[in-house]
């Protein structure tokens, strides 16, 4: 999978251009990470940034740590992160190479208090919540290391884009159906998030299917043809629903309090009645007749 991802990026691009490939604690393998560290044999800068287990050996290690070990976290904006900071243990952690790991790989720690309410784990020490991760990148600042990963949390809205473009409703119980239907949803996000980034900026640059689909952020301009035709004496179109499609309750710009889906009132539109039309009548469905039948089946 890692090898198909990387032949999409051109040669030019893929051959020169620094990438990073980054995972959360599931690719904290010898056997992943040393085939990302042989594609350097092939030409490609890699670099990778994985999440890493918090075993008890690790856990003493952060334990050991002097108090002038730890210095601030940042924030991708490079402000600092209040209540957080970051710290070393590949000092700490000799046994790391010769365990199989690849060389030259670091082991970095961020400590962050729990926000109010959060329920402590077996993990947390003091009252400090620590996560690790673990990178082959030499040089940098702790603390832009540590932003720097952080921003792997990206994939969740990857994966939800997934979900909502079919990923979550496989359309048949049987197997090979269903290995057509993702292979068609992997291209559709191909497709999203290359065109997002090559080709769209703005609100459209993050949109997402489950927020287009109700086009409750973004509504698309009227195509030249759609607004030729109405001038030129067709058939009017119809009234359409009579109710407008709610706000995306995942979506975050329709997270504002009059765009509540808890609060919003669908707005109602009534559709015109031409002149000609019957009268309706007060009762939508005819008298119900008991026939002879249905009397003498009765129990």
């Amino acid at each position: 999978m890692t090898d198909l991802a990387l032949a999409q990026i051109p040669d030019e691009h893929r051959h020169g251009t620094p990438i990073l490939i980054s995972a959360d604690g599931a690719g904290a393998t010898k056997e992943w990470l040393t085939h990302l560290r042989a594609h350097r044999e092939k030409g490609v800068d890699l670099r990778f940034s994985v999440g890493f287990t918090m075993t008890e050996t690790v856990q003493q290690a952060i334990r050991s740590l002097p108090a002038a070990a730890w210095t601030p976290a940042i924030e991708a904006d490079s402000s600092l992160r209040e209540g957080a900071d970051v710290a070393e243990l590949t000092g700490l952690l000799p046994q790391l190479t010769g365990a199989g790991w690849p060389a030259g790989k670091r082991v970095i720690v961020r400590r962050e208090r729990p926000h109010p309410g959060a329920q402590l784990r077996f993990t947390d020490h003091d009252g400090w919540r620590f996560q690790t991760f673990a990178t082959d990148t030499a040089g940098g600042q702790l603390a832009q290391l540590e932003a720097r990963h952080r921003a792997h949390a990206r994939v969740e809205d990857r994966i939800r884009c997934a979900k909502d473009s079919g990923l979550n409703h496989p359309p048949s119980r049987q197997y090979a159906i269903n290995e057509v239907w993702l292979e068609l949803t992997l291209i559709a996000c191909d497709l999203l998030a290359w065109t997002q980034t090559t080709l769209l900026d703005g609100e459209l640059a993050t949109a997402e299917p489950g927020c287009c689909a109700t086009s409750c952020c973004t509504s698309p301009p009227a195509s030249p043809a759609a607004n030729a035709g109405s001038s030129s004496g067709s058939t009017p179109a119809g009234p359409g629903g009579t109710h407008s499609p709610p706000p995306t309750p995942g979506c975050k710009r329709c997270r504002s309090p009059s765009a509540d889906p808890q609060s919003a009132t669908p707005t109602t539109r009534t559709p015109e009645t031409p002149a000609n039309a019957p009268a309706a009548s007060s009762c939508p469905l005819p008298p119900r007749q008991t026939t002879q039948d249905q009397i003498r089946h009765r129990p």
